[in-house]
């Protein structure tokens, strides 16, 4: 998931006015007039809505790994996202609902760990809550035939989040300059913001770094790009294997 570029330093030019480069309230990048503005940049800055998006979308899924965090926001449900993917897996928690848990994949085999509380939504009997009991704060082997295994392994499946979420809808434009977290990023937006909005990176490769999902559907933030990271499987004593179906719904 090599590490987002930072931001260069260039020389100072000889200048007989002080110029202070500022960001709006807005976010936006304003500075002094003159010079090209697309120097020192990867050039994206220059390209159509279209081919930004596209370039864009081509430095994502070229990337080894990412690290994603924020809201989606899906079939009325928000939940609250803080995974690192790549391509053989994927770490971090999920909350919804006021519940957190963790979710771990490698490879095939996903693990979901969570409290007592959040196995509570079995029927109750006596046999049940013995289940709810042990599973709580171990890593739990989800089978992939249990529906949980659908519901939960594309939260750390890089591909298919991405393929899901890096989408604007309507007419594209491109929206100004804008800088997020200390990078400049040029921003496009579909049907004049109601089809969200995406900053691409303005320095190094392309990568989305923040996007805003149309109809409130979330906003979510990418970085560590091309970084990558461990995924260990649980040690025996952490890991508990159910059987064919989780207590969960």
């Amino acid at each position: 998931m090599t590490a987002i570029p930072q931001r260069r330093t260039r020389r100072a030019a000889p200048v007989t006015v002080a110029c202070v480069l500022v960001v709006t309230a807005t976010g936006t990048l304003a500075g002094c007039g003159g010079g090209d503005p697309n120097a020192d940049t990867n050039g994206v800055g220059k390209l159509p809505a279209a081919q930004i998006q596209a370039k864009s979308r081509a430095a994502a899924d070229s990337a080894a790994a990412v690290r994603l965090s924020g809201t989606v926001v899906t079939s009325g449900r928000t939940y609250t996202l803080d995974m690192q993917l790549k391509a053989d897996g994927g770490t971090g928690s999920v909350t919804s609902k006021g519940a957190t848990f963790r979710l771990l994949r490698i490879g095939e085999q996903l693990y979901l760990k969570a409290d007592a509380g959040f196995w509570g939504h079995a029927d109750g009997s006596d046999g049940n809550a013995a289940a709810v009991d042990k599973l709580g704060g171990k890593y739990v082997k989800v089978p992939q035939q249990d529906p949980s295994y659908k519901k939960f392994s594309g939260f750390t499946d890089k591909s298919v989040l991405l393929d899901g979420l890096l989408t604007l809808h309507g007419t594209l434009a491109t929206d100004g300059r804008h800088d997020q977290s200390g990078t400049p990023t040029v921003r496009i937006s579909g049907d004049g913001g109601s089809g969200g909005t995406l900053d691409v990176s303005l320095q190094g490769k392309p990568y989305p770094l923040r996007l805003v999902r149309g109809g409130g559907a979330g906003t979510l933030r990418f970085a560590d790009w091309d970084k990558d990271f461990a995924v260990t499987e649980p040690a025996a004593g952490e890991t508990v294997d159910y059987g064919r179906q989780l207590p969960t719904s």
